[in-house]
């Protein structure tokens, strides 16, 4: 699948995407350090990295938020200026929305916060863009609190925001032990729009926690070889 990676941060969710075989069209960060971090990480060309490698720290900051550091990928760096025409086309929107005002750590406001109401312009943008060019399917991470902030009723409106725009929606609270040594729960959330051909993501079983399975490379959409993680250590298995 093509994809749009909104509020991007580092590229947490452009990682897990690629290493599944699809491919990132475009994306959307508002702080300029993640940007910077977003470019060095995923953009730049052989070349690239070794001209900025050649400069100190503060000119390589100045220089790779250059245009051309990010070879013809498009980008906005405020969601909210942003225009349902400017969008290129792409399969997959992933967004993982701030999560502020939402989260056990702060107030939970919830959506009546400005930071995590940003959810209700993608919505806006959906609503904007023709059927046929909509995406196809909307993945969506946040916290775990979602489900509870403001007793489930903001979880409900996003539910409702969700149908009214013409997805349905799908979600599992899935832990990260499971799978790497950190405890973080979060809720995923898998939107299909209605009228397309899909097939369920949910439920998701998870790992043993004694030997965790990470599939390390791809080909063609199948499995080459994996890693199996175990508290013994790694061992690898074609």
């Amino acid at each position: 699948m093509t994809f749009i990676d909104w509020f991007a941060g580092i590229g947490g969710f452009r990682r897990g995407m690629e290493l599944a075989g699809h491919k990132c069209v475009g994306f959307c960060e508002f702080d300029k350090f993640a940007y910077m971090s977003y470019v060095s990480m995923h953009l730049l060309t052989d070349q690239q990295r070794e001209c900025l490698a050649s400069l100190d720290l503060k000119q390589r900051q100045k220089e790779i938020t250059k245009e051309e550091y990010r070879n013809g990928e498009w980008y906005a760096d405020d969601i909210r200026r942003v225009y349902a025409g400017d969008i290129p086309r792409a399969d997959c929107w992933c967004f993982g929305f701030p999560c502020q005002d939402l989260s056990v750590a702060g107030k939970q406001c919830g959506f009546t916060g400005k930071r995590s109401s940003l959810f209700f312009r993608i919505m806006y943008l959906l609503g904007q863009l023709p059927e046929e060019e909509r995406p196809r399917t909307l993945f969506i991470e946040n916290v775990k609190n979602l489900l509870c902030v403001n007793r489930g009723w903001d979880f409900a409106r996003l539910l409702v925001e969700m149908d009214k725009g013409g997805y349905d929606a799908e979600w599992q609270v899935l832990n990260s032990a499971d799978y790497v040594p950190q405890n973080r729960e979060r809720i995923f959330i898998i939107g299909h729009l209605r009228g397309c051909g899909r097939s369920e993501v949910f439920p998701v079983e998870t790992a043993d926690r004694e030997n965790r399975v990470s599939i390390i490379g791809h080909k063609d959409g199948y499995r080459r070889n994996r890693q199996v993680f175990s508290r013994d250590g790694i061992t690898e298995a074609l």
